[in-house]
């Protein structure tokens, strides 16, 4: 695809060497994102960040990646701060905020709506999570993780092997991440989860159409035997229709350090989209998984500051201007290892 001006609406317009120059870039920007460098090559440009939704990991991954890239961040977040309380159509005001913006994020809990935004915005604009639908930001950094976390291990993404595990019926990072592994080959992917909330069967035909061993399971512990990647996500209780209605499936996937070393290979890897629900009702992830080095959630935010950025310089066309605008870090950095 042309990078350059363009909207990030879905995976589905990617092809495998899209997501390659994507992650080609993001290495190239990791100095920064780490703070070993640092660069005003968007320096006047201006993030409209567009937040409907609840949100902390990703708005503020993506205000930070544009920040250090060396442009300002506007922001708005929830419909009770914004014209939209007023009766203001989308089309309204995707045409006065992209008249403030040279880019926009927008997160919306409705599926659908941010590309109806994008199509009146005058500016390139980023889907930050539209309902149930799609997130492919968190998709991009999610496998950029997994192939960081794999090499050196003699594994790759092609010929992965990847257990989701939990709410797939409503958890759009995983919706996307399996869009962006039909373009990989020889994937395994087993997918655990209630009957009620299993992954929509159009994506598990993508995921079969593109050559790739699927499995659909309720067990967690035979399922998470012998692959590389857990990724486990939390009940989406927001999009049931009632809170006792989420309660029927909350807890029931539960990895901790014992079932993790009882049933895991020693090295595979634990991933997680974050927020992981930490409440003693629920815990998809324990706390005492926290010391296990294999426990990759921390280094998987890192990455996605290094993944927006990545997006930002290829949307705004200054991937070959980052270095020219680039000097030294005078302040304390220490204490950044993931």
């Amino acid at each position: 695809m042309e990078f350059a001006g363009s909207h990030i609406l879905s995976v589905d317009q990617f092809e495998r060497g899209d997501v390659e120059r994507i992650f080609s870039v993001a290495d190239q920007l990791e100095p920064y994102a780490r703070r070993r460098r640092r660069t005003r090559v968007l320096e006047g440009a201006i993030l409209g960040a567009m937040f409907f939704e609840p949100s902390t990991r990703t708005r503020v991954s993506f205000g930070s990646a544009f920040n250090l890239l060396g442009g300002e961040v506007r922001e708005t977040t929830g419909f009770e701060q914004s014209a939209i309380a007023k009766g203001e159509s989308l089309y309204d005001t995707a045409r006065v905020l992209s008249g403030y913006s040279d880019v926009i994020a927008m997160r919306h809990p409705t599926a659908g709506s941010v590309a109806e935004f994008a199509a009146a915005s005058r500016v390139p604009v980023i889907n930050g999570g539209d309902g149930s639908n799609e997130h492919p930001s968190q998709a991009l950094l999610d496998l950029y993780t997994i192939g960081r976390e794999l090499a050196g291990r003699d594994r790759s993404i092609d010929q992965l092997r990847i257990a989701m595990v939990g709410d797939l019926r409503y958890g759009r990072t995983v919706h996307s991440l399996c869009k962006l592994l039909c373009l990989f080959d020889r994937v395994q992917v087993v997918l655990v989860s209630p009957g009620e909330l299993r992954m929509p069967e159009g994506i598990v035909d993508e995921l079969r159409a593109a050559g790739h061993e699927v499995l659909e399971s309720d067990a967690l512990e035979a399922s998470i035997a012998h692959v590389d990647i857990v990724y486990s996500t939390r009940i989406q209780e927001e999009r049931f229709q009632s809170q006792a209605e989420a309660d029927l499936y909350r807890g029931r996937f539960r990895l901790n350090q014992s079932i993790y070393t009882r049933h895991c290979e020693p090295n595979t890897v634990i991933m997680h989209p974050l927020p992981r629900d930490s409440r003693d009702s629920a815990r998809e992830l324990d706390d005492d998984l926290n010391d296990n080095p294999n426990l990759a959630i921390f280094r998987q935010t890192d990455n996605g500051l290094t993944v927006r950025m990545a997006l930002f310089a290829l949307i705004l066309d200054v991937v070959d201007q980052v270095e020219k605008h680039a000097t030294a870090v005078t302040w304390y950095v220490g204490g950044r290892t993931p």
